[in-house]
């Protein structure tokens, strides 16, 4: 474990094209550009969109791989936008909860899982509901930041 005065610690964003990311993404961004640290972005490209033959599967793979990179470098601009911050990136395939448990076990430096409530009345979205309804036996070992999708960037940048 790095010492205390040169610990910064790491915000993790999970990246995503829904409308509340943006919301996720702006909180890490101005609470990093107020209390120091790093942003980062983690893509989960969901592993049962490959179950196809041989070659349709590696097309598929590489397409959406593409995609991951275009979205990740759109949600980099958003934050360039608010400061110039330290950003890491992941790319990971398989089931979006294993893999932000699996990023989060292999990076001590992870220290608040950001997430954004979705807008839609359907419920809080797949991520929040994963994480919200742990009990203490399988709960994550950091805080998680839940941030209501409807707020605007001025309101997040009032709490950060």
């Amino acid at each position: 474990m790095p010492e205390i005065g040169d610990y910064k610690r790491k915000f993790l964003v999970v990246i995503d094209d829904s409308e509340e990311c943006a919301r996720a993404v702006a909180f890490a961004a101005y609470r990093v550009r107020r209390t120091g640290g790093t942003i980062v972005f983690l893509y989960v490209i969901e592993a049962a969109d490959f179950q196809h033959f041989f070659g349709v599967e590696d097309v598929m793979r590489a397409e959406a791989l593409e995609a991951a990179e275009r979205l990740i470098d759109a949600r980099i601009a958003q934050v360039k936008k608010i400061a110039d911050l330290p950003i890491e990136t992941v790319i990971r395939e398989g089931r979006g909860p294993d893999a932000v448990e699996s990023v989060i076990a292999e990076d001590p430096g992870i220290a608040i899982l950001v997430l954004a409530a979705s807008t839609s009345g359907e419920g809080p979205g797949p991520m929040v509901t994963a994480f919200a309804n742990r009990s203490a036996g399988n709960a994550l070992h950091i805080p998680v930041t839940i941030v209501p999708g409807m707020m605007t960037d001025a309101e997040i940048e009032a709490v950060c």
